[in-house]
């Protein structure tokens, strides 16, 4: 018998208690329930069960925790899920959930290639083997590594049919329109997925520390707006989107709070950047975020129209990370994207 303690269905899904602990019995008289892994076997001794779940695993894990075979529940996108924590080996496809799990210092068995982040990976892991791409999985490759646990976020949610066939698969998807909150809450789930909800605890510390210090320079400092530039086409985005922390979180106010919710952003002009005329400027370069050549962010912007805006003339134009579009909400998002906002107003006349 397992004790599962469920979330309150009636709360909103970013403030659930994602990850609640259940008590998995080591007595083989008692029944796992709740629980489909393969290595609940009841016509095995419970101490010979226990011992054998470590043995097939301790090949696969690298500088994780000893793979545990205490059941956790996760609530995911897709409802929940029962695995054992430490899952080995384990497969992830969402570059924000490789940013936490790095800073977490936990293993990755699996990734995709084409990676464009240098802050991916646990500095002290070996190195992953490729499972396809952001985009696409490879099927054959899962199948041969055969993962205890896959996770998944945003590109990679809609495949999450094929890859269930496989290995439990989480949909850990970021909730944009409150992505501190979302992105808070998937911190502490990895940390306790993990074993490591102290250090979970830490590194959310110095993400609210660095919110804090950040939102005492940016009061009554004027409007913002966001805009990404992607070649020569510009698209502005608004307090519900990835970067909607500007406004939400460090209470930086909209130039233009009518700007549409749209997961592409709203295609914007010149002509609107200069009649908007905010008084911060804030920037997603996504062609150098994905490698592509051509004029950069600030060569686009730098024209007649774009310079009358009180931000292009008063030097307050504040150019957001490559992981800001790759890797929204992850931990080193988060800790550079907030430095470079706040030195940014520490430094305005």
């Amino acid at each position: 018998m397992s004790i599962t303690l469920l979330p309150n269905r009636s709360t909103p899904f970013f403030k659930r208690p994602l990850l609640t602990a259940m008590v998995t019995a080591l007595v083989a008289s008692i029944s796992v329930t709740g629980c489909s892994s393969p290595e609940s076997n009841d016509s095995e001794p419970a101490d010979a069960k226990t011992e054998n779940q470590t043995a097939d695993h301790a090949s696969n894990v690298a500088n994780n925790d000893a793979v545990s075979v205490e059941k956790i529940t996760v609530d995911t996108v897709k409802g929940n899920i029962d695995l054992a924590m430490n899952p080995s080996p384990l497969v992830v496809y969402d570059m924000t959930l490789m940013q936490d799990l790095a800073a977490l210092d936990v293993a990755v068995d699996g990734m995709p290639s084409g990676l464009k982040l240098d802050n991916l990976q646990s500095k002290t892991q070996p190195e992953p083997k490729t499972v396809g791409t952001v985009f696409e999985p490879d099927l054959e490759a899962l199948n041969a590594m055969q993962p205890q646990a896959i996770l998944v976020g945003s590109r990679m949610a809609e495949k999450y049919d094929a890859l269930s066939s496989i290995a439990p698969t989480l949909d850990m998807t970021i909730d944009t329109a409150n992505i501190y909150e979302s992105s808070k809450q998937r911190l502490h789930d990895l940390g306790a997925l993990f074993g490591k909800s102290a250090q979970a605890a830490k590194l959310q510390g110095n993400i609210d520390g660095l919110i804090d210090e950040t939102k005492t320079l940016t009061k009554d400092k004027g409007r913002g707006l966001v805009v990404m530039v992607n070649g020569n086409k510009l698209s502005a985005y608004g307090d519900k989107s990835r970067y909607g922390f500007i406004h939400t979180v460090l209470d930086i106010p909209m130039a233009d709070d009518q700007i549409a919710d749209a997961r592409h952003g709203q295609p914007i002009s010149f002509e609107y950047i200069q009649k908007t005329n905010p008084d911060w400027l804030f920037v997603v370069d996504r062609s150098a975020a994905i490698g592509e050549d051509g004029a950069g962010a600030k060569a686009v912007l730098d024209n007649p129209l774009v310079a009358q805006t009180n931000a292009w003339s008063n030097n307050q134009v504040v150019y957001l990370s490559p992981d800001s579009y790759l890797a929204f909400g992850g931990y080193y998002q988060w800790m550079q994207d907030l430095t470079t906002i706040k030195e940014a107003f520490a430094n305005a006349k």
